[in-house]
């Protein structure tokens, strides 16, 4: 799989993070951790929206069809509209046809259907504070092994001390708050949901990779909207699956912020587009897992049933040490992955 992922990178030109400006470097940072506040606030948005629809595996299914649904269609009123946006669709068409782009790669919405659907399945049993933190344990651990392998946009990176040490803090960040949150309900449900979600974070970085090769040819508009077209499809299906089991759904809440999780979604994934080009996969991972967690626990905070403790506080303040860490390191990447910033 490496060795294909390897003579895939060879034939296109994949951007350096290099040649993008400090200002740019720098700039991108807010936008990286605005994304994962983002995630957190879809999170919470969608279990909601779940609650408010029903009970059972129907009514996450449905809430996450909701989700993906109203981003696709505020995305293709957008590439109508928008030169750039019919341009970027045409760009991914030629980049099949010309072998610059492989039919594996335009799947990174499954995985992002994936964690839509976890998010109203789980978040009302453990809470978004727990699922965002399960969710960057297996996101911090499967961006380092993604850059490592050369799968993301920016080429192969190598496993040093530095690395090693960033993705390691964001990781006892989630196992610190992680065991508090178990050690207080050790129901065999809230491990298997917390697995979920780790499962989930563990795609999220594979995402992130396979959208940075195809931003690269059509991007990062086109990219968004290419995903959310995979995601819808595939959890229609599992939306038809859910029928088969027990549920229900009630009908349509009127609050109006519940249907917001699909422009979040899509704003998220815009950025990651964009920014992992700069960054790569390891750096937007822990810049988006710190505005994930700490947003995570201000809602967790907030809300009735508050699971954050001092293991929570200081859970949080281990992803910020992370990402410092992670931001310190300067990549140094091959010539031959080396190529011009696009500034679609």
């Amino acid at each position: 799989m490496a060795a294909c992922w390897a003579r895939a990178s060879q034939r296109q030109s994949l951007p350096d993070v290099d040649s993008a400006s400090s200002r740019l470097r720098a700039a991108s940072v807010p936008l990286m951790l605005l994304g994962g506040a983002l995630v957190a606030c879809q999170s919470q948005i969608n279990s909601r929206l779940a609650h408010g629809l029903g009970t059972g595996l129907r009514s996450g299914a449905l809430a996450a069809v909701i989700s993906f649904g109203s981003g696709l269609v505020i995305l293709s009123i957008v590439i109508a509209i928008l030169p750039a946006g019919r341009r970027g669709v045409r760009q991914l068409r030629d980049g099949v046809v010309t072998h610059r782009l492989r039919p594996i790669e335009f799947l990174g919405g499954l995985c992002g259907a994936f964690f839509v659907a976890c998010q109203g399945i789980t978040v009302g049993t453990i809470g978004v504070a727990l699922f965002i933190v399960a969710f960057t344990a297996g996101q911090s651990a499967s961006s380092l092994a993604v850059d490592h392998l050369g799968l993301s946009p920016r080429g192969k990176q190598p496993i040093t001390a530095p690395r090693v040490v960033a993705a390691a803090f964001a990781v006892g960040a989630v196992l610190l708050t992680a065991a508090a949150r178990l050690a207080s309900d050790t129901s065999a449900l809230v491990a298997f949901f917390a697995a979920l979600a780790l499962l989930a974070g563990t795609l999220s970085a594979v995402q992130q990779a396979l959208n940075g090769r195809v931003a690269a040819v059509g991007g990062p508009l086109a990219t968004t909207w290419n995903n959310f077209v995979v995601g819808t499809s595939a959890l229609l299906v599992f939306l038809a699956i859910s029928f088969t089991v027990h549920g229900h759904v009630v009908g349509l809440p009127h609050t109006w912020w519940l249907y917001l999780g699909g422009l979040f979604g899509m704003t998220f994934i815009w950025i990651a587009a964009w920014t992992v080009r700069i960054h790569g996969v390891l750096v937007l991972g822990l810049c988006t897992i710190a505005g994930q967690v700490v947003t995570a626990e201000l809602i967790d905070a907030l809300s009735a049933n508050s699971h954050v403790g001092v293991a929570g506080i200081l859970g949080g303040a281990l992803t910020i040490v992370g990402v410092l860490i992670a931001l310190s390191i300067r990549p140094k990447v091959r010539d031959e992955r080396s190529v011009e910033l696009s500034h679609n």
